[in-house]
């Protein structure tokens, strides 16, 4: 672990927080096991007793920890923990999830980004059709080794999102948006994969143009398909 005192912001129990929101998510400390004590914790993190009970107060309401009496405080199963929630994907992406995180990430998207782009193609104004234009030819004129090659595609399919005029939609792709950057950073890693990535966005983007909501569904569909397999492939390199 990082030394504490040099990484320390001002607002300590938020950083606790994401201390030890890290190690549980990475399998630091275990589901179904119980945490140090508060001393013990205390004494690691050169902080107060009334900055780690509020950073518990932080885990709980996020579904990670529970406080077991007498016991202590025991790491939840990870069916309780509330996976949508963007800080949580956040200490995901930042613990270089596994495989499997990446493969439930795809199902999720798998299940709401078709139907999306579906509804983006019956239901998107002028001007969104005009932003999802700009963010595909952004991507297209992204400059091959730079974080542009990552964030383009990302504002490509929050542009898609917006373009639902589905609140419950745009909600759910800015909640997981951490995680999405991650996958995004995997799967366009090498120059070759973004590259072959552009017909499958610009699919998307033609079918939207063309109101086209079958057309748009399908396209995406295949293009999740060909990233995972991508992000797969980079896991093996």
């Amino acid at each position: 672990m990082a030394n504490p005192v040099s990484t320390r912001p001002q607002n300590i129990h938020t950083w606790v927080a994401g201390e030890l929101g890290s190690r549980i998510v990475s399998g630091y400390y275990a589901p179904g096991e119980y945490i140090p004590n508060e001393i013990t914790i205390c004494e690691e993190l050169e902080v107060s007793r009334t900055s780690l009970r509020e950073a518990f107060k932080v885990l709980t309401a996020k579904g990670l920890i529970e406080s077991r009496p007498k016991l202590g405080t025991r790491i939840r199963e990870r069916r309780f923990w509330n996976m949508f929630d963007p800080v949580i994907l956040g200490w995901f992406s930042q613990s270089k999830p596994s495989p499997d995180f990446y493969t439930s990430l795809y199902e999720i998207r798998a299940v709401f980004e078709p139907a999306a782009a579906e509804l983006a193609a019956k239901k998107r104004s002028p001007e969104q059709l005009e932003k999802i234009a700009s963010c595909y030819y952004n991507m297209e004129n992204a400059q091959l080794g730079t974080d542009e090659i990552y964030t383009t595609d990302i504002d490509f399919h929050m542009a898609i999102l917006d373009g639902t005029n589905n609140e419950f939609m745009v909600s759910l792709g800015e909640s997981i948006q951490s995680a999405l950057l991650e996958i995004f950073r995997v799967s366009s890693n090498f120059a070759d994969d973004f590259t072959s990535s552009l017909p499958g966005h610009k699919a998307i983007y033609t079918a939207i143009e063309a109101s086209d909501s079958e057309a748009a569904k399908l396209a995406m569909h295949s293009l999740l398909s060909t990233s995972q397999e991508t992000v797969n492939k980079n896991f093996d390199r």
